[in-house]
């Protein structure tokens, strides 16, 4: 799937098209809508929420929002994406705070805290190669709690601006603030992001003692890592780092680019809600299809 933040791979036009359609009544045309967009909506609710039910249910709502109001769209004022993206973010910030955020409300410390005290054990090769997606979905997973550790803003700001690197003035478009304030909030997340990545996490670091292969056999005695049921590494189609044109040769000598590149190895998962399911859920209310005033067919 293409990164729907790069210029390159946003058409307007082929929007404006489907919303046309859609007005006009045609479900074909909101099926693919919602298809083109919901993947990302789907994968940002992800990150921002750490939680796959709390994502599909977010991803549902704000696609609910958006079909709602695409009627009121203009695109005299802004891309569609722009729009969708500004809705997806406003929802996300003002949505009642979930379980896993609650969780994580004692920040940095009580979250290093809860790693450190998970018991080191020295694997041996044959095990960590026995091992290796379980590894990887502690790594993943101990990195995406570091994310939930930041303000609801802080995290929305960092994972769009440096996970699926939109452009800082496509970034103050979406939250409606000026390029610098955007700017601002990033340096201000990645500051406090990084200042604890590089003191406890060894992928960063590696005079820090916390190595991932040493943590992952604690992490599934304790239900962090569940082999059989792994949710970052299963049904994803590609993988973040794909979408950007660096490569780790290229980002060795800056440090954010660096911590960033960590970030966006993370799997890009496809939402087990189809875009299909999604409309059915929403179409067969009788009273949403009153008020969305369409026959679509």
């Amino acid at each position: 799937m293409k990164n729907p933040f790069s210029n390159k791979a946003n058409d307007q036009q082929d929007d404006l098209v489907l919303i046309q359609s859609c007005l006009d009544g045609s479900r074909h045309a909101l099926n693919t809508l919602v298809e083109k967009h919901q993947g990302y909506i789907f994968n940002v609710a992800l990150k921002y929420f750490n939680h796959l039910a709390d994502a599909e249910d977010a991803t549902q709502e704000v696609l609910i929002k958006v079909i709602a109001n695409l009627g009121n769209y203009d695109s005299g004022k802004a891309q569609f994406r722009t729009w969708l993206y500004r809705i997806t973010c406003n929802h996300f910030l003002n949505t009642r705070r979930t379980s896993v955020e609650v969780r994580y409300e004692g920040g940095f410390e009580n979250f290093f805290k809860t790693i450190e005290s998970a018991q080191n054990n020295e694997l041996t090769s044959e095990e960590e190669n026995m091992m290796k997606l379980e590894i990887e979905e502690a790594k993943v997973a101990c990195m995406a709690g570091m994310i939930m550790c930041l303000d609801r803003e802080q995290r929305l700001t960092y994972i769009l601006g440096d996970v699926f690197e939109i452009d800082h003035n496509l970034g103050a478009e979406i939250f409606e603030i000026s390029s610098d304030n955007f700017r601002q909030r990033l340096t201000r997340a990645r500051k406090d992001l990084y200042e604890w990545m590089h003191n406890r996490c060894g992928l960063v670091n590696t005079n820090n003692p916390c190595r991932c292969p040493k943590k992952t056999k604690s992490f599934i005695e304790k239900g962090y890592v569940n082999p059989a049921n792994l949710k970052w590494n299963s049904d994803f189609s590609n993988r973040i780092f794909e979408l950007s044109e660096s490569t780790v040769d290229h980002l060795l000598n800056e440090r954010d680019k660096i911590y960033a590149h960590l970030f966006r190895q993370h799997p890009f998962k496809n939402n087990s809600v189809t875009a299909e399911k999604i409309l059915t859920e929403i179409l067969k209310n009788d009273k949403f299809r009153q008020s969305f005033d369409l026959n679509l067919n």
